[in-house]
C-alpha cells in the first residue's frame, strides 16, 4: 500500500474516532428480552436480527449500522433517501429514467432499468423487495432499519455483493395504542400519518398504519416560463395481524399497499455529448442542435436546485404527422402492493419450523422529461410491471454449543419494462433526418417516403423488453461457541439463477419507418455489406448484424454460484469483541431496456462476485458511556457489472452493459457513540474508501476505445462521513425537550470512469434539525428543517445523447410537526 494510501487510513481512523452523532433507544425484535437498564447512563443496549436471531448489536462480528424508530423520526427520515444521513457508507442517486442507484462502501450498479435489481439488496421484515423502484413509496411505521455491510448471501433470500438494508416494521401489540401526526411545511407541505395497535381477542391482535405525503408547490422552477415540477402526492397503507393459536405456533400476516403521483424530477443542462458538442463536436450531429439549445446551456448553468427547464406541454403534446406527442402532467403514476405470510412453528423447545411467503406487485405509469432545457430533446413515458413471488423454508435451532440453520429459497419474478420515448429536437435526429433527405431519390427508398415524411421521422419510439427470473438456492449457517472468548460462523448457500428475455426498440405509429427503412439500412449495407428488409409498422428496428435483419433480441443467462461466510470472533471481556471474516458473494446477471440501436447493446450481462476480507473492533468504554466500532476491509471484485458506452456507427455512443473483469476497493469505516450524561448523545461515522478499476478495456463518452485502468468506481467518494446530536431529556412539569442536528459530508466523486469535470459531483455537506417538545400526557410539538443551510448539490450526472444533465437534490425544506400518542 502506498504512503499516500496509509496517511489516508490513519486521516480516516482520527476522523471515525472523534466525530459525533446520534444512537436512539432500542427497538427489540419480537422474540428478544428487554435488557436489564445499566445503572451508568451509556449507549443503550440495540437488538439486532442480521443473523436472523435477536442478538445484541454488539455481540455480532459483522458491520452493522442499526437505526431505530426515534432515530428516524427526530431526523426525518422519510425517504430511502434520508437514510444517507444516519448511513453515510450508503449512498442513493437518481437515473435519468427514475430509478434509484444505491451504493455501499462504493460498490453500486447505475443501471436505468426498473427491471435490473441492486448490489444492495432491500428487505421489509425479510422479504426481498429485489428491484430499488420498490422502495419508491413513503417510509412508514418503523421499528428499526439495519444496515449490513460486505456480501450477504448466506442467510437473506437473494445474493447481493454490496450488503443490504432490512426494514423492520413496528409489529401489533397486546394492549391498545396509537398515534397521530401532522406535517405543515414550506411548497405547501401537509403530511398527515399514524397507527392504531391492539388485541382482537384471544392471541389475536393486528395493527394498521397510514401515511399521506402531499406538497402541492413544485420546488423546481423553469428558466424560461415560470412553471414548476416537484409536486409530491403519496400515500401508504400498512395492515398486519400477528396470530398465537398456541405457544408452539406464531403466524404474521401483513399488507402493504402505496401509490405515488409525484412529478418527476426535471434535469438540469449543463453541457454537451462529445457528438454534439456545438465547438468541438466530434460528429456532424452538432451541426443539428436545435436553434438556441447553445445559447441556452450557456446562459443557464445552474448555481441552484431549484433552477432548471424542460419542453413546454403546448409542443411536446402535439401530434406531428405520425410522431404523436405526450400530453398530461410531468408526474409518476405508480402503486404497489405486497403480501408477507410468516409461520413460525415450534418443534419441542431448541428447534424451529419458519415458512415465509411473499408476493409483491409494482405497476409504473410515468412521464419525465430529460432535456435538460426547453427543447424536445428526450421526454419518456415509462410503463412497467413487475410481479414477483417469493417462498423461503428453514429448520433453525440451538444446543449449548451451537445455533444452526438450514433452509431453502425459491423466487419467480414476471417484469414488463418499456418506454416511448420522444426526441423530436435532440441532435442525433437533425442528423438523420438531413441524411435521409438526401437519399429519397435512391434505390434505398424503395417505398417512396417524401421529403415531409423523412422530416417528420425518428420523432418517436418505444423500447420494450419482457423479462422472466427464477431463482432458488439451499443454504446453511451455524454458530459455534467454542469457548467463552471465541465463536466461529460459517455460512454457505448454493444458488441457480435463470432469466428469459425477449425484446427490442422498435416503430410508433410508422413514425420510424422513413429513417430506418432509408437511413439505417443504406448505413448498414455500408458498414456490414448486407441490405436488410425494410420493416412494417411496429416492427423491431433494432438491426442484428450477423444475420442482416432487424428484429426481436432474444436471449437465456443461466448461471449458479456458491457463496460462502466465515468468520471468528475474540471477545476477551464483556466489553470488547474483535472479529475476523472472509466472505463471497454474487449479484445474478441481467439483460438491459435500451434505445437498442444494434442487438448488442441488449445483450445481458453475467453474474458479478466480490470476495470480502474485513477485520473489526467493537468496543464499549468508560463504563459504557462511549461505544467505538471500527473496521478495515478489502473488497477483490470480478465481472463488475456496468452501464457504460457502447460505440455505434451511426450515432457515435449508446448504451449498453458490461462486465469489467478485475476491480477492487479498500477501506476503513468508524463509528463513535457518547452519551456523557442522561439524555445526550452523540455519534459519528466516516468511511474512508478506495477503488480501482484493474486494466478494464471500454468505450469512452465519445464512443472511442478507452482503457479505463486505475479509474475510480461510479458514486464512490474517498471520504464520507457524518455527526450527529441528539438531546432528549425532562425539562420539567411533565414536559420534555427534544433536539437533533445532524452533519453529513462527501467528497467529490464520479459519474462515470473518466475523469472529466462536467460528470463529477462536487463535494458537499448538508445539515438537518429538528428541536421541540414533548408532554408525558402524550403530546408533542417540533420544528424541523432539511438541508438548513440551503446547499446546492446533486446526486447523479447523466447524458440523453446529446444534452449532459444533473439531477438535483430538494433545496431547503422546513415545517411543524404536531403528534399524539395514545
Amino acid at each position: 500500500m502506498r504512503g499516500s494510501d496509509m496517511k489516508g487510513l490513519r486521516t480516516a481512523f482520527l476522523i471515525g474516532t472523534a466525530l459525533c452523532a446520534v444512537a436512539a433507544r432500542p427497538a427489540l425484535a419480537d422474540e428478544a428480552e428487554q435488557p436489564q437498564a445499566s445503572a451508568t447512563p451509556g449507549p443503550e443496549e440495540i437488538i439486532v436480527t442480521a443473523q436472523r436471531r435477536a442478538e445484541s448489536l454488539n455481540d455480532v462480528g459483522m458491520a452493522i449500522q442499526a437505526v431505530t424508530a426515534d432515530t428516524l423520526q427526530a431526523l426525518r427520515v422519510t425517504d430511502v433517501r434520508d437514510l444517507t444521513t444516519v448511513a453515510p457508507s450508503f449512498t442513493v442517486s437518481q437515473s435519468y429514467q427514475g430509478v434509484p442507484t444505491y451504493t455501499l462502501r462504493g460498490i453500486g450498479f447505475n443501471t436505468i432499468n426498473l427491471s435490473a435489481t441492486s448490489t444492495v439488496g432491500t428487505y421489509v421484515d425479510e422479504v426481498a423487495y429485489a428491484y430499488p423502484i420498490m422502495n419508491t413509496g413513503p417510509v412508514m411505521d418503523l421499528e428499526r432499519v439495519e444496515v449490513l455491510k460486505g456480501p450477504q448471501g448466506t442467510l437473506y433470500g437473494r445474493n447481493t455483493t454490496a450488503g443490504l438494508i432490512n426494514f423492520i416494521t413496528a409489529k401489533p401489540t397486546d394492549t391498545f395504542e396509537g398515534a397521530v401526526s401532522a406535517d405543515v411545511g414550506n411548497y405547501r407541505t401537509w403530511n398527515l400519518g399514524g397507527h392504531v395497535s391492539g388485541p382482537l381477542g384471544e392471541g389475536i391482535a393486528a395493527r394498521i398504519a397510514v401515511r399521506s405525503e402531499q406538497s402541492d408547490k413544485g420546488w423546481q422552477v423553469s428558466n424560461t416560463r415560470g412553471d414548476r415540477l416537484g409536486k409530491i402526492d403519496k400515500l401508504g397503507v400498512r395492515g398486519a395481524v400477528a396470530i398465537d393459536p398456541s405457544d408452539k405456533t406464531h403466524i404474521d400476516l401483513s399488507v402493504f399497499w402505496w401509490r405515488n403521483r409525484s412529478d418527476t424530477v426535471a434535469g438540469q443542462g449543463i453541457g454537451f455529448t462529445p457528438a454534439t458538442d456545438p465547438v468541438t463536436g466530434t460528429s456532424l450531429s452538432h451541426l443539428f442542435n436545435a436553434p438556441g439549445l447553445a445559447d441556452y446551456i450557456a446562459n443557464n448553468f445552474p448555481t441552484s436546485a431549484t433552477q432548471a427547464d424542460w419542453a413546454p406541454e403546448a409542443s411536446r403534446s402535439a401530434d406531428v404527422g405520425t410522431g404523436l406527442g405526450l400530453d398530461g402532467p410531468l408526474r409518476e403514476n405508480n402503486r404497489f402492493w405486497g403480501l408477507k405470510l410468516r409461520w413460525d412453528q415450534y418443534i419441542g423447545d431448541t428447534m424451529k419450523f419458519v415458512s415465509l411467503t411473499s408476493y409483491n406487485d409494482f405497476k409504473r405509469d410515468a412521464l419525465s422529461d430529460w432535456s435538460g432545457a426547453p427543447f424536445e430533446v428526450l421526454l419518456q413515458n415509462t410503463v412497467g410491471r413487475i410481479k414477483s413471488f417469493a417462498q423461503e423454508v428453514h429448520l433453525e435451532g440451538e444446543t449449548d454449543k451451537m445455533n444452526w440453520l438450514v433452509g431453502g429459497y425459491y423466487a419467480n419474478d414476471r417484469i414488463i419494462d418499456s418506454n416511448r420515448t420522444m426526441l423530436g429536437q435532440n441532435a442525433n435526429v437533425g442528423l438523420i433526418r438531413a441524411v435521409g433527405s438526401t437519399l429519397l431519390g435512391t434505390p434505398f427508398n424503395s417505398n417512396g417516403y417524401t421529403l415531409t415524411e423523412m422530416l417528420q421521422a425518428f420523432r418517436s419510439y418505444e423500447d420494450f423488453g419482457r423479462i422472466r427470473t427464477r431463482t432458488w438456492s439451499l443454504f446453511a449457517n451455524a454458530d459455534w461457541q467454542f469457548t467463552e472468548q471465541l465463536k466461529l460462523t460459517a455460512g454457505v448457500r448454493y444458488t441457480e439463477d435463470r432469466q428469459r428475455y425477449n425484446g427490442c426498440s422498435r416503430d410508433f405509429n410508422g413514425n420510424m419507418l422513413p429513417n430506418v427503412n432509408v437511413v439505417n439500412r443504406a448505413l448498414y449495407f455500408q458498414s456490414y455489406g448486407v441490405l436488410a428488409a425494410p420493416i412494417t409498422q411496429g416492427q423491431c428496428n433494432t438491426f442484428d448484424p450477423d444475420s442482416g435483419t432487424f428484429g426481436e433480441v432474444r436471449s437465456v443467462l443461466s448461471e449458479n454460484n456458491v457463496a460462502w461466510r466465515v468468520a471468528l470472533d475474540w471477545s476477551p471481556n464483556d466489553d470488547t469483541l474483535l472479529y475476523g471474516s472472509v466472505s463471497r458473494g454474487y449479484k445474478s446477471g441481467t439483460t438491459p431496456i435500451n434505445a437498442a440501436n444494434l442487438a448488442r447493446q441488449n445483450a445481458p450481462v453475467t453474474q458479478e462476485k466480490l470476495t470480502a476480507y474485513e477485520l473489526g473492533i467493537k468496543a464499549s468504554l468508560a463504563d459504557r458511556r462511549v461505544q467505538a466500532n471500527l473496521s478495515a476491509f478489502y473488497y477483490d471484485y470480478r465481472d463488475k457489472q456496468i452501464s457504460t458506452y457502447f460505440a455505434d456507427p451511426i450515432y457515435t455512443a449508446l448504451s449498453r452493459l458490461d462486465n469489467v473483469p478485475d476491480s477492487e476497493a479498500y477501506g476503513v469505516e468508524a463509528e463513535l457513540v457518547v452519551r456523557p450524561v442522561q439524555g445526550l448523545t452523540m455519534t459519528g461515522n466516516a468511511l474512508w474508501l478506495k477503488t480501482r478499476i484493474n486494466g478494464y478495456n471500454g468505450t469512452n463518452a465519445a464512443g472511442e476505445a478507452q482503457n479505463f485502468d486505475g479509474a475510480e468506481f461510479i458514486y464512490s467518494p474517498h471520504f464520507q462521513g457524518s455527526a450527529t446530536i441528539a438531546y432528549d431529556a425532562p425539562v420539567g412539569s411533565g414536559l420534555s425537550a427534544t433536539g437533533a442536528v445532524s452533519l453529513r459530508y462527501q467528497s467529490e466523486s464520479n459519474t462515470i470512469f473518466e475523469d472529466l469535470a462536467l460528470y463529477k459531483i462536487n463535494s458537499y455537506a448538508t445539515v438537518n434539525a429538528s428541536i421541540g417538545l414533548k408532554s408525558e400526557s402524550g403530546w408533542s410539538a417540533s420544528i424541523w428543517a432539511k438541508n438548513l443551510f440551503d446547499k446546492y448539490y446533486w446526486s447523479a450526472v447523466a447524458s440523453n445523447a446529446n444534452v449532459v444533465v444533473r439531477f438535483p437534490n430538494p433545496p431547503r425544506t422546513f415545517g411543524v410537526t404536531l403528534g399524539y400518542n395514545f
